[in-house]
Protein backbone atom coordinates (compact mmCIF):
# COMPACT_ATOMS: atom_id res chain seq x y z
CA UNK A 1 0.00 0.00 0.00
CA UNK A 2 2.82 2.43 0.88
CA UNK A 3 4.50 1.58 -2.43
CA UNK A 4 1.32 2.38 -4.36
CA UNK A 5 0.91 5.77 -2.58
CA UNK A 6 4.59 6.59 -3.18
CA UNK A 7 4.34 5.65 -6.87
CA UNK A 8 1.16 7.69 -7.31
CA UNK A 9 2.73 10.70 -5.55
CA UNK A 10 5.86 10.55 -7.73
CA UNK A 11 3.75 10.18 -10.88
CA UNK A 12 1.57 13.18 -9.94
CA UNK A 13 4.62 15.30 -9.09
CA UNK A 14 6.26 14.40 -12.41
CA UNK A 15 3.12 15.27 -14.37
CA UNK A 16 2.73 18.54 -12.46
CA UNK A 17 6.35 19.60 -13.04
CA UNK A 18 6.31 18.68 -16.73
CA UNK A 19 3.06 20.61 -17.23
CA UNK A 20 4.67 23.70 -15.70
CA UNK A 21 7.76 23.48 -17.90
CA UNK A 22 7.84 26.32 -20.42
CA UNK A 23 7.68 25.13 -23.98
CA UNK A 24 10.61 26.29 -26.09
CA UNK A 25 9.42 28.30 -29.05
CA UNK A 26 11.45 28.89 -32.16
CA UNK A 27 11.03 32.49 -33.18
CA UNK A 28 11.67 33.11 -36.84
CA UNK A 29 13.14 36.55 -37.50
CA UNK A 30 11.20 38.56 -40.03
CA UNK A 31 13.21 39.50 -43.10
CA UNK A 32 12.73 43.20 -43.77
CA UNK A 33 12.95 43.84 -47.49
CA UNK A 34 13.55 47.07 -49.39
CA UNK A 35 10.38 48.83 -50.55
CA UNK A 36 11.14 51.44 -53.23
CA UNK A 37 9.14 54.60 -52.51
CA UNK A 38 11.06 57.14 -54.54
CA UNK A 39 13.93 58.13 -56.80
CA UNK A 40 16.77 60.33 -55.53
CA UNK A 41 19.55 62.06 -57.47
CA UNK A 42 22.73 63.49 -55.93
CA UNK A 43 24.35 66.48 -57.68
CA UNK A 44 27.82 68.03 -57.28
CA UNK A 45 27.59 71.64 -56.14
CA UNK A 46 30.54 72.86 -58.22
CA UNK A 47 29.39 71.47 -61.58
CA UNK A 48 25.71 70.61 -61.02
CA UNK A 49 26.56 67.23 -62.57
CA UNK A 50 24.85 64.02 -61.47
CA UNK A 51 26.89 61.96 -59.01
CA UNK A 52 24.48 59.03 -58.76
CA UNK A 53 20.84 58.02 -58.76
CA UNK A 54 19.31 55.95 -55.95
CA UNK A 55 16.16 54.01 -55.21
CA UNK A 56 14.93 55.19 -51.81
CA UNK A 57 12.65 54.28 -48.99
CA UNK A 58 11.18 57.34 -47.33
CA UNK A 59 10.95 57.55 -43.54
CA UNK A 60 8.47 60.29 -42.73
CA UNK A 61 6.26 58.74 -40.04
CA UNK A 62 7.20 58.34 -36.38
CA UNK A 63 7.41 54.55 -36.78
CA UNK A 64 9.56 54.72 -39.93
CA UNK A 65 11.89 57.27 -38.34
CA UNK A 66 12.27 55.15 -35.18
CA UNK A 67 13.00 51.89 -37.03
CA UNK A 68 14.87 53.18 -40.08
CA UNK A 69 17.16 50.47 -41.44
CA UNK A 70 17.04 48.34 -38.29
CA UNK A 71 17.00 44.57 -38.74
CA UNK A 72 18.14 44.72 -42.38
CA UNK A 73 20.84 42.26 -43.38
CA UNK A 74 22.01 44.18 -46.42
CA UNK A 75 21.29 47.03 -48.78
CA UNK A 76 22.33 47.34 -52.41
CA UNK A 77 24.65 50.14 -53.50
CA UNK A 78 21.86 51.83 -55.45
CA UNK A 79 19.49 51.87 -52.46
CA UNK A 80 19.15 54.31 -49.57
CA UNK A 81 16.77 55.55 -46.90
CA UNK A 82 15.75 59.20 -46.77
CA UNK A 83 14.45 60.58 -43.46
CA UNK A 84 12.16 63.57 -43.93
CA UNK A 85 11.52 65.83 -40.93
CA UNK A 86 9.03 68.71 -40.69
CA UNK A 87 11.62 71.31 -39.66
CA UNK A 88 15.30 72.19 -39.36
CA UNK A 89 17.09 71.30 -36.14
CA UNK A 90 20.13 69.38 -34.98
CA UNK A 91 19.58 65.65 -35.56
CA UNK A 92 20.88 62.73 -33.51
CA UNK A 93 20.96 59.20 -34.92
CA UNK A 94 22.37 55.92 -33.60
CA UNK A 95 22.90 52.40 -34.93
CA UNK A 96 20.84 50.39 -32.44
CA UNK A 97 19.69 47.11 -34.06
CA UNK A 98 21.20 48.23 -37.37
CA UNK A 99 23.21 45.39 -38.87
CA UNK A 100 24.87 47.17 -41.79
CA UNK A 101 27.52 49.91 -41.62
CA UNK A 102 26.24 53.22 -42.95
CA UNK A 103 27.19 56.73 -44.00
CA UNK A 104 24.73 59.33 -42.70
CA UNK A 105 24.38 62.46 -44.79
CA UNK A 106 22.65 65.43 -43.15
CA UNK A 107 20.90 67.93 -45.42
CA UNK A 108 19.28 71.33 -44.85
CA UNK A 109 15.80 72.44 -45.88
CA UNK A 110 17.12 73.22 -49.40
CA UNK A 111 18.44 69.64 -49.61
CA UNK A 112 22.11 70.67 -49.57
CA UNK A 113 24.58 68.53 -47.62
CA UNK A 114 25.53 70.22 -44.34
CA UNK A 115 27.43 67.42 -42.56
CA UNK A 116 28.32 63.72 -42.52
CA UNK A 117 28.77 60.81 -40.14
CA UNK A 118 30.74 58.26 -42.15
CA UNK A 119 31.28 54.55 -41.49
CA UNK A 120 28.79 54.27 -38.62
CA UNK A 121 29.39 50.98 -36.80
CA UNK A 122 26.56 48.40 -36.69
CA UNK A 123 24.78 48.07 -33.32
CA UNK A 124 26.69 51.06 -31.84
CA UNK A 125 24.37 53.14 -29.67
CA UNK A 126 26.67 56.17 -29.54
CA UNK A 127 25.06 59.38 -30.77
CA UNK A 128 25.76 60.43 -34.36
CA UNK A 129 24.87 64.15 -34.34
CA UNK A 130 24.44 66.37 -37.36
CA UNK A 131 26.30 69.15 -35.47
CA UNK A 132 24.29 71.72 -37.46
CA UNK A 133 20.56 72.02 -38.17
CA UNK A 134 19.23 69.52 -40.73
CA UNK A 135 15.81 68.63 -42.11
CA UNK A 136 16.74 65.51 -44.09
CA UNK A 137 19.03 62.56 -43.40
CA UNK A 138 20.15 60.19 -46.14
CA UNK A 139 21.51 56.78 -45.10
CA UNK A 140 23.68 54.96 -47.63
CA UNK A 141 26.08 52.02 -47.36
CA UNK A 142 29.30 52.87 -45.53
CA UNK A 143 32.10 54.09 -47.76
CA UNK A 144 29.88 55.43 -50.55
CA UNK A 145 30.13 59.08 -49.46
CA UNK A 146 33.90 58.83 -49.88
CA UNK A 147 33.66 56.76 -53.09
CA UNK A 148 31.31 59.34 -54.65
CA UNK A 149 33.47 62.23 -53.34
CA UNK A 150 30.49 63.87 -51.66
CA UNK A 151 31.10 67.25 -50.04
CA UNK A 152 29.24 69.80 -47.95
CA UNK A 153 27.22 71.87 -50.42
CA UNK A 154 26.37 69.00 -52.79
CA UNK A 155 22.62 68.57 -53.11
CA UNK A 156 19.86 66.05 -53.68
CA UNK A 157 16.51 66.02 -55.43
CA UNK A 158 13.93 63.30 -54.92
CA UNK A 159 10.48 62.32 -56.04
CA UNK A 160 8.10 60.06 -54.19
CA UNK A 161 6.63 57.37 -56.45
CA UNK A 162 4.45 55.38 -54.06
CA UNK A 163 1.85 56.65 -51.66
CA UNK A 164 2.07 54.95 -48.27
Amino acid sequence: MKFRILTTTILCATLFLSACKEQKRDIEPIEVSFNKEGDLTIYKAATDSIVTRLDIEIADTDYDVQTGLMYRNSMQENQAMLFVFPSMRERFFYMKNTRIPLDLIYLDNDKHIVSFQENAVPFDEASLPSKVPAQYVLEINAGLAEKWLLEVGDRIEYIEINEK
